[in-house]
């Protein structure tokens, strides 16, 4: 069974920028997980508990989770199977 490179990256992307937009949210709206916007910030660049920021840190989330996504399929795409 192969996995859809696309498919994977897309749908990791989305689960990963949604967490990525909801983490901004919550630390404009109540000040609630600042450390980590501050941490994520340090590596998406224009990523901050504003409203620019959040827009910004997530779609550094949306790419960062394709990325990843259809890398994780490619490997398993590639990686010898039994029998």
């Amino acid at each position: 069974m192969k996995l859809d490179v696309t498919r994977l990256g897309l749908a990791l992307g989305i689960v990963w920028g949604g967490g990525v937009l909801l983490l901004g949210l919550m630390a404009a709206a109540w000040d609630w997980g600042t450390p980590a916007v501050a941490l994520l910030g340090s590596l998406y660049l224009g990523y901050a508990p504003t409203a620019a920021g959040i827009l910004t840190g997530t779609l550094w989330g949306l790419a960062d989770g394709f990325i990843c996504g259809a890398l994780i399929a490619w490997l398993y795409n590639i990686l010898p199977g039994r029998g």
